[in-house]
């Protein structure tokens, strides 16, 4: 399966994988943006096969209803009932730390649609599990899918917040126009 996906991402559809997660890590948050377009779930699938790296995730939980739900699941997927209010960083802070290892995947936008700023969900979760963030981004300009080193936050937000900024300042998403173009 990875051979046929390779071959596919890479061959048919042109793209390249700049970096790769860190193999050597247990656990770690994965943020990707810009994240406009169905299309980014397919392709962060599509890199964890080529890569062979198990990474959970979380979505609305209507994807996780027949007939596709076990697919969903069998993907690493965790269902999330938006319309209730839950302490979701707490909740994946415990998974990580009742695991050996745990690799969590999440769009810090929340959503497809255009926002102004960033859910700071994910900050609080890798702060919580003391945990580093790997940032990823699919660049539809240059068909990359871009992986940054493990980033291990500081004790100045505002500083880590830059730091995210600068990584994705270039990075376009399939639809440049719904993306946030300032974290915070």
């Amino acid at each position: 399966m990875k051979i046929l996906v390779k071959f596919i991402f890479t061959k048919i559809f042109g793209w390249k994988i700049i970096g790769n997660y860190p193999q050597n890590l247990k656990k770690y948050v994965v943020i990707g943006a810009p994240h406009t377009s169905q299309w980014d779930f397919f392709l962060g699938i599509a890199v964890r096969i080529i890569t062979n790296t198990t990474i959970n995730f979380i979505a609305k939980d209507s994807f996780f209803k027949p007939p596709f739900g076990f697919i969903f699941r069998k993907l690493g997927g965790m269902p999330v009932d938006r319309s209730k209010s839950t302490n979701m960083v707490d909740g994946i802070v415990k998974i990580f730390n009742t695991n050996e290892a745990f690799r969590f995947a999440l769009s810090p936008e929340g959503t497809r649609k255009k926002v102004v700023k960033w859910k700071t969900g994910f900050y609080y979760i890798a702060k919580g599990a003391k945990v580093p963030i790997v940032l990823f981004g699919f660049d539809f300009g240059k068909k990359q899918a871009i992986l940054s080193k493990p980033y291990y936050l500081t004790d100045n937000m505002d500083s880590d917040f830059a730091y995210f900024e600068n990584f994705y300042k270039d990075i376009i998403g399939k639809h440049p126009e719904k993306a946030c173009l300032k974290p915070r």
